[in-house]
């Protein structure tokens, strides 16, 4: 079955991360079909918007991208392209999984096998209600949780649990303090997981998790938080694998759905060759699945362990001589092998 996805290059490292991603894909004989569209600086210097509405369309038609790191000019239109794209399709939820490599410059080369399943459209990132007093000394912002939005992120962490083998979940918050917007995601979460008598439910609030994750990681099977949380824990997982060179991002909805790498544009390295393109050929791997090809996404990652093992034209970052062609023709050569 073809299918046809958004792609979209980026700013900065992504047109090399993504040529070499799509090279990975193509050797793979996925029958995908690509629809260019633009978005982030590349957008705004040909169509004068960041996101125009010829790239929104794309994604409507099509209900899956793949996405390289964009920018967000300060002063230009939206805070984040990243946070618009979630409101403006409604993709509630965001999925990060961190996963221990072999031969990357990791605290904890092995063990370590989890997935971060953050709520994506509420909390902190909202932005509203953002104020500062006339006398610059007071900044207020509004945080906002609801059942609606808590219910159908936790669900949707207990149904990936069933659906990929994990069987616990760990609910993250702080309702011992913030007793109105984490206390509602807390009540709503327990009420879900009577659903699943089948997955083990543990609650843990958000700096204690902080501190066993960095202590006792491979203790963790899945977590599901709010929106601000799930954003720092993320990243701290990323950090026990070897950093946002080995993290892709899906983010998900009813009516679509945008895979990525999760780190930046990196324009200092830009044009070099240096890019390391594992975040979005995982990111690529997270889409597969969705796509119903869940034995190409598992082939794809394997390739992508077995050219770390054997440090096979491996990027400066992760310690080789490569550059970014070479690395993802030596994983496309395992992929296809």
């Amino acid at each position: 079955m073809t299918h046809t996805i958004t792609v979209i290059r980026g700013d900065g490292i992504g047109p090399e991360i993504m040529d070499t991603t799509l090279h990975v894909l193509d050797a793979m004989q996925l029958g995908l079909r690509y629809e260019e569209a633009d978005a982030g600086l590349v957008a705004l210097e040909k169509h004068g918007e960041l996101l125009p509405a010829a790239t929104m369309d794309s994604i409507r038609k099509n209900r899956v991208a793949l996405k390289s790191p964009l920018t967000t000019p300060v002063g230009e239109g939206f805070s984040s392209i990243n946070v618009e794209l979630r409101k403006r399709f409604d993709l509630y939820a965001n999925v990060r999984p961190a996963k221990s490599f072999p031969n990357t410059k990791s605290r904890f080369p092995d063990g370590v096998d989890l997935i971060t399943v953050r709520e994506n459209t509420e909390g902190a990132y909202i932005g509203e209600g953002q104020h500062l007093s006339e006398d610059g000394e007071t900044a207020v912002l509004t945080q906002k949780v609801t059942r609606r939005g808590s219910e159908r992120i936790v669900r949707y962490a207990f149904e990936l649990a069933r659906k990929t083998g994990r069987k616990k979940i760990t609910v993250v918050h702080k309702a011992n303090i913030l007793k109105s917007t984490s206390g509602l995601f807390l009540r709503t979460a327990r009420a879900v997981a009577a659903e699943y008598p089948d997955i083990q439910c543990d609650e843990m609030i958000v700096d204690a998790c902080c501190m066993k994750l960095v202590m006792q990681p491979e203790s963790f099977d899945m977590i599901v938080t709010t929106n601000l949380f799930g954003d720092i824990i993320s990243d701290l997982c990323a950090g026990l694998v070897g950093g946002l060179g080995l993290a892709p991002g899906a983010n998900i909805g009813t009516d679509a759905a945008i895979f990525e790498a999760v780190h930046g544009t990196a324009p200092d390295i830009a044009g070099q060759g240096k890019a390391n393109p594992c975040a979005l050929l995982l990111g690529a791997a997270q889409m597969l699945d969705h796509l119903g090809m869940p034995d190409k996404a598992t082939r794809l990652r394997g390739a992508i362990v077995a050219t770390l093992e054997a440090k096979d034209s491996l990027t400066p970052d992760l310690g080789g001589t490569g550059d970014t062609l070479s690395f993802a023709k030596a994983i496309a050569r395992r992929a296809t092998a």
